[in-house]
């Protein structure tokens, strides 16, 4: 007699037939774009048609200075926040693979061995081997349900990959960024000590003709203080200098090798390359923030599909097939075989309204995901219209700032000249000294805000994760 189970290739078959081809309709609603609530083109930007697209320009050929560019090597590598962010595309990509586990049935093989027997006399010893493989409560995907998860888990997946790029682009800014904050405290602690020692020589010559009675009381102390305020702001410049590198060094996540390529100064040409700002639209493909924003919108949409089908019948398989015996040398001989077959249908009935607020929770969450993908547009735009606006306007600034510190240079010297051949006060030296500080000051501070500006724009466009 054959022996009487289905054998193991027709019950696995079955079901994988059954996961792959019943599970073809889903209740996920059509997705459309929102429209972009922006305008056609930047407030005073052209389209620069034909140029390489911001995106498309990688950190590495967008910054000049070779030591920026080893110290944004070394944060890709080190930063602790980008790692987060590594390891949570990792997090999302093993849910998202749980997920999709659910589409197949889950094959399982047992075996046991049963020995037992009556305390009396006599009482007869039996013995059982057994052996089975099966599924366990497969859930046939009949309306969509579990295709649904499987979509929202995979748009998960996808905004937290554009999450990490959204973090690596954020930290090339800011290491950019803060190497030029340390590059203009740097120059205000050199311009600090310049000033230092002129107003130390200036100090030195109203001493000597206080000493020799050419000069008053007033014009010596006047001095003193310009010396002492001198090295107030000398101290003040040391101690935020080594406050930025600490900064820098969180950012690079390492402490700063000591064999790096010389710094540049601020006011060194082509520091950076120039980048085209394109059309807004263009926003929508390379800002990652926007592209997460929209991958959360669609997890959302692909939620309202599994919140439908929980109104319908859920529909499960559960299957085995195997072998008993007595003896173990005949597990798996004639007539010892088994299976059985249950499928189950469960229909919700009654639960108290929870099915429906389920849906309608889903419903206003994908509102809110339109307004926060909408809003996440609005931010890109402001921000590079803003860096757009600043730009040509900061060249001019530095222009100008350049030819007042000549003037206040000119200034500077005609008074110290006048004063050491004694044909003028001291005062007027004084006030063109105190002037000419604040010109180089500003000057300095203006180059670092113009280079930051264009450090803001290549992010705002969406470059710096190549």
């Amino acid at each position: 007699m054959m022996n009487a189970f289905p054998p193991m290739t027709r019950i696995v078959p079955l079901l994988l037939c059954l996961s792959l081809g019943l599970g073809g309709c889903t209740l996920i609603p059509h997705y459309e774009r929102p429209g972009a609530p922006i305008g056609a083109r930047y407030p005073g930007g052209s389209a620069a048609t034909g140029a390489k697209a911001s995106s498309e320009i990688a950190w590495r050929e967008f910054f000049a200075d070779a030591r920026l560019k080893k110290l944004i090597e070394l944060a890709l590598e080190d930063n602790r926040d980008l790692r987060v962010a590594m390891l949570n595309v990792e997090q999302s990509r093993a849910q998202y693979r749980i997920a999709r586990a659910g589409f197949f049935p889950t094959i399982q093989a047992a075996g046991s061995y049963i020995r037992q027997g009556g305390v009396g006399n006599g009482s007869p010893v039996t013995t059982q081997w057994s052996a089975s493989i099966g599924s366990t409560a497969y859930e046939v995907d009949f309306f969509g349900r579990v295709r649904s998860l499987n979509a929202q888990a995979l748009e998960k997946y996808l905004a937290t990959e554009e999450g990490r790029r959204s973090a690596q682009i954020s930290l090339v800014a800011q290491v950019a960024t803060q190497y030029f904050t340390l590059r203009q405290l740097a120059e205000q602690l050199q311009l600090a000590r310049q000033t230092l020692k002129s107003v130390q020589q200036l100090y030195g010559l109203n001493k000597s003709t206080f000493d020799a009675g050419t000069t008053t009381e007033l014009d010596l102390r006047t001095a003193e203080a310009q010396v002492l305020t001198a090295r107030v702001n000398v101290l003040t410049y040391e101690r935020q200098v080594a406050q930025a590198e600490n900064q820098l060094v969180l950012l690079v996540g390492r402490p700063l090798p000591p064999q790096l390529p010389a710094a540049r100064a601020l006011s060194a040409g082509n520091v950076m390359s120039g980048i085209p700002a394109g059309l807004p639209s263009d926003l929508l493909q390379r800002r990652p923030d926007i592209l997460q924003a929209e991958h959360s919108l669609k997890a959302a949409n692909a939620n309202i599909g599994a919140a439908r089908a929980a109104f319908f019948p859920t529909i499960s398989l559960t299957g085995s097939t195997g072998s008993t015996s007595m003896e173990l040398s005949k597990l798996f001989g004639q007539n010892t075989g088994t299976w059985s077959f249950s499928p189950q249908v469960s229909v919700p009935i009654f639960t108290g309204g929870l099915t429906r607020a389920n849906l309608d929770v889903a419903k206003i969450t994908s509102r809110i995901e339109v307004a926060n993908y909408e809003k996440a547009i609005q931010t890109a735009f402001r921000e590079v219209a803003d860096s757009l606006v600043a730009r040509p306007i900061y060249v001019r600034q530095v222009e100008a700032q350049e030819a007042l510190v000549n003037a206040q240079q000119r200034r500077y010297a005609l008074a110290e000249a006048r004063f050491r051949q004694g044909v003028d006060l001291y005062l007027n030296v004084l006030s063109a000294q105190q002037d000419l500080y604040g010109a180089q000051r500003t000057l300095i501070e203006t180059r670092f805000e113009s280079l930051s500006n264009h450090v803001t724009l290549y992010k705002a466009l969406g470059g710096g994760w190549k």
